[in-house]
């Protein structure tokens, strides 16, 4: 469901198209030809969002979600110029749709810690997302308005504009990395149909014949460790709260020094 399609990414298609549409400037991005709207263009991102949350962004076409409003591919293109900017329109819809916890008040490592929880939850609900290269983002009022919100978290710590700018970069790489791997996980388990506690299963009598655990001691001997505590090679949630933790580790190192 995440694959990425090729070539999609971010603010690829026409830039002051996708801003008119990204900032519904009147009589420019929400305009359509003919007397009577069929539909909108807010319900041509959320049937788009729909897709891509079920079968992933190559399953997106303009096509696809004409068909899931009932009109015609080419009223689409009225709303909408095409799929590049239409992925910068879900993108910065989903942006915009995200929760925002209260942050004041908070100590800075809850504050990053409720920032990187927003963010795994968005990617859980739309997995298409980590897979779509974001480096130079739309901008528009959800993409801004969350990175706003985000900056919140490491304001006032004595950190320069760069510092707070590259501390929420690796916050949200780790986060994203994290989340890509899980859905990788998931969609290898729904993809065959063999959980990973199935195909050790089915696995392990084989490898305890061929294996010699002498020959390989550290890989023996905590990778047995690791797999009776996870019942698995690997366990989404752990490496999230391990690494988050070591993420907060790292960044205590430049602010405690400020």
């Amino acid at each position: 469901m995440g694959k990425r399609a090729g070539g999609d990414r971010s603010s690829a298609g026409d830039p002051v198209r996708t801003l008119e549409l990204l900032w519904r400037q009147p009589g420019q991005g929400g305009s359509t030809r003919g007397p009577k709207q069929r539909t909108t263009v807010d319900a041509v991102i959320a049937a788009a969002i729909r897709l891509a949350d079920e079968n992933g962004l190559e399953a997106l076409t303009m096509r696809a979600v004409a068909e899931q409003l009932g009109v015609t591919p080419m009223a689409t293109y009225t709303y909408v110029p095409g799929k590049a900017e239409l992925l910068d329109l879900m993108l910065d819809t989903v942006y915009r749709q995200m929760s925002r916890p209260d942050l004041a008040g908070k100590h800075w490592r809850e504050k990053v810690s409720l920032v990187a929880e927003e963010n795994l939850a968005m990617f859980e609900r739309h997995p298409w997302i980590t897979y779509l290269p974001t480096t130079r983002p739309p901008l528009g009022p959800g993409t801004i308005g969350k990175y706003d919100y985000e900056l919140g978290a490491f304001d006032g710590l004595g950190l320069s504009d760069l510092e707070m700018d590259s501390a929420l970069t690796y916050v949200l790489g780790f986060v994203n990395s994290v989340a890509r791997i899980a859905i990788d996980t998931n969609r290898a388990a729904a993809d065959s149909g063999v959980s990973d506690g199935q195909w050790w299963e089915q696995a392990g009598p084989l490898l305890e014949r061929a294996f010699d655990g002498s020959s390989y001691p550290l890989a023996s001997r905590v990778g047995t460790a690791t797999g009776q505590a996870f019942d698995a090679a690997y366990s989404a949630s752990h490496a999230y709260e391990f690494g988050l933790a070591r993420v907060l580790d790292g960044l205590a190192v430049l602010i405690d020094a400020k």
